[in-house]
This record gives structure tokens, C-alpha cells and sequence, in this order.
């Protein structure tokens, strides 16, 4: 029998304030080791924050937030986590490779690493290349890099798929599946489900700064599944004869329409033909991913008002 995988990540009952603004409200989830965890949630629903605490960055009102699991020390976890936040702060008039010599100085790191990251990020024809001059993709590598260069085996990515075409995303999900393999663990974030469910092995949707799904891909399919919509004299004998056939889940809507998960184009014209119903249409409705992050979340908080000056910027709310 084997055993349950170490812990990388543990949030327990995480909340933050400020002042009268509530960031972040009895958050808990856990990422165990060798997997890939997505933070999901529109812009100020408090995914940042939960990042920048796990971090260090920042002190939560209440709650802990462990790296490298419960019992982990702040410093024991600096050696082995590597984070990439928004902004990315790369400086434009430095190009690749000195940048991440800036940052290898700063961590202790050999030059020797320097190079090594940049190969692994694909930047070595861009290396010299100023980072302002860097596609929205080459920018993201380079964040990446620096957040290797002290070889994590945990790394937290805050929106690494911001601004990535299509090629840039999927070079990123190879990635982040080779790290894991290898044993590493990612916790990253997204403003939508569609780019992540690829890549993620468990999903956490945050909305009004509290946790509204945990889960895997899967099941957050399952609980919102692509549906046939039919268009037929009498739906509600349709859906009782499909129900005593074992396809109980089926929704009238507003429109007269009957909404079918699970039964085939087949199976609803066979229940149909059974029950004497006749059926004028049917047609698919594939349920989008960001539909289903939609149905999840809460309205919109109203914006706040801005910090009075002086407050430094780690002191506004994401």
C-alpha cells in the first residue's frame, strides 16, 4: 500500500487584513510534493497575497501558511522555493544574462548556475539581449530563470501564463510536468481555468479572498459537464423517460429546451421514440472552462479606495 505524498504547500485558515479591507478570509488548502496546484480567481479575488505570505513577503492577520509542509521553518524553506511574481522585475536596460548575475550575487549562486539556467529556459541566442527588448514570453523565461537559480524543488509562479501565445504556453506546461517528475512542485496562478486545467493537478478557485472549489480537473468537470440541449413537443416526458433510463441528469430551461448531461445524440432519440415525444433539435453545449469559473465566483468587490500615501505598495491588496 503506498503512502500519501509529503506535503510542499499547507494553508491553514489564512486571513488577511487591512484595516477595514479583508484580503484574504480563512483560506486552507495543501499541495502535496510532485505535483502542479493552480490558484484560480478574477483579478483581486486575493490569490497574489496568499503567494507573497507563503513567501515571506507578507504576515497574515491569522492562520499559517507552511512551505515545505507542517513544521517548516521560514529559513529551511528559503533554500528550496523559488518565486516569480508580478511585476517581474526585470530592469530594461539589462540584458538576460546580467540580470540573473545580479541576482545570482545577491543569492550566493555561482556564475557557473547562470548559464546553466539560461539553457534551460531557452534563452541562450537571447542572453545578451536587454530585457526590455524581450517578447512578453522571453520576459516570463527570464523571471523564470531567476527563480531557478538556487535549484528549487518547490516553485510558486504567480500568472506565469499572462501575455504567452499559444507556443510559449505549451513550452511552459512541458516544463512545469518535467519538474514535477523529477519530483519538484508548483503552485501557480491564473485569472482563468481554460490555459491551466492542462497543466494542473489539482485546482483551487478563490473568490472574495475565500476558497469556493478544491479539487482535481476532473471533478470540476464533472460537477459542470458538456450537456446535448433538445428541443422537443414534451420535455418533461423526455426527461422521465430518460431518468427511468438511468440519465437523471437533465434541465429544463427557461427557453423549453431540455439540457442532457451523459446520454448520447443515440440514447435521447431512443428514450424519445420510447416515450412517443417528438424531437425537433439537438445540439451540443460545450461547457467552456471559464463558464464554469464564472458560476463559481462572487461578484465583483467594488474597488477601494486608494492607500493614503506612504503605505508602501505591499500594503495594497491582490
Amino acid at each position: 500500500m503506498s503512502s500519501a505524498r509529503p506535503l510542499a504547500f499547507s494553508v491553514r485558515g489564512l486571513t488577511k487584513r487591512y484595516n477595514l479591507v479583508t484580503a484574504v478570509e480563512n483560506v486552507s488548502f495543501t499541495v502535496p510534493s510532485g505535483t502542479t496546484a493552480a490558484l484560480v480567481g478574477p483579478a483581486g479575488a486575493g490569490k497574489t497575497t496568499i503567494l507573497r505570505i507563503l513567501l515571506g513577503l507578507l504576515q497574515p492577520t491569522s492562520g499559517t501558511a507552511a512551505v515545505g509542509g507542517p513544521g517548516s521553518r521560514r529559513g529551511e524553506a528559503a533554500a528550496v522555493v523559488g518565486g516569480m511574481l508580478q511585476p517581474r522585475g526585470l530592469h530594461p536596460a539589462r540584458s538576460a544574462r546580467d540580470h540573473l548575475l545580479v541576482y545570482a550575487a545577491a543569492a550566493g549562486v555561482e556564475d557557473a548556475r547562470v548559464d546553466e539556467v539560461i539553457q534551460v529556459v531557452g534563452l541562450g541566442d537571447l542572453a545578451k539581449t536587454r530585457a526590455g527588448e524581450l517578447s512578453d514570453g522571453s520576459q516570463t523565461r527570464l523571471a523564470l530563470a531567476t527563480a531557478l537559480l538556487g535549484d528549487p524543488q518547490l516553485l510558486i509562479l504567480d500568472e506565469p501564463l499572462a501575455g504567452l501565445d499559444a507556443a510559449e504556453r505549451a513550452w511552459l506546461a512541458d516544463f512545469l510536468r518535467r519538474h514535477t517528475r523529477r519530483g519538484g512542485t508548483v503552485l501557480l496562478t491564473s485569472e482563468g481555468l481554460a490555459n491551466v486545467i492542462p497543466m494542473a493537478d489539482n485546482i483551487i478557485v478563490v473568490s472574495g479572498g475565500s476558497v469556493v472549489y478544491q479539487g482535481t480537473p476532473a471533478r470540476l468537470r464533472r460537477g459542470h459537464p458538456d450537456r446535448l440541449v433538445v428541443a422537443a413537443s414534451t420535455p418533461i416526458a423526455l426527461a422521465t423517460m430518460l431518468a427511468a433510463q438511468g440519465f437523471t441528469d437533465a434541465v429544463i430551461r427557461p427557453d423549453g429546451r431540455l439540457a442532457v448531461a451523459e446520454a448520447t445524440e443515440a440514447q435521447i432519440r431512443a428514450a424519445a421514440t420510447a416515450a412517443g415525444v417528438r424531437v425537433d433539435n439537438i445540439a451540443a453545449d460545450q461547457i467552456h472552462p471559464d463558464r464554469v469559473l464564472a458560476a463559481l465566483v462572487k461578484p465583483a468587490r467594488p474597488p477601494q479606495p486608494a492607500p493614503y500615501a506612504g503605505i508602501a505598495p505591499q500594503g495594497i491588496p491582490r
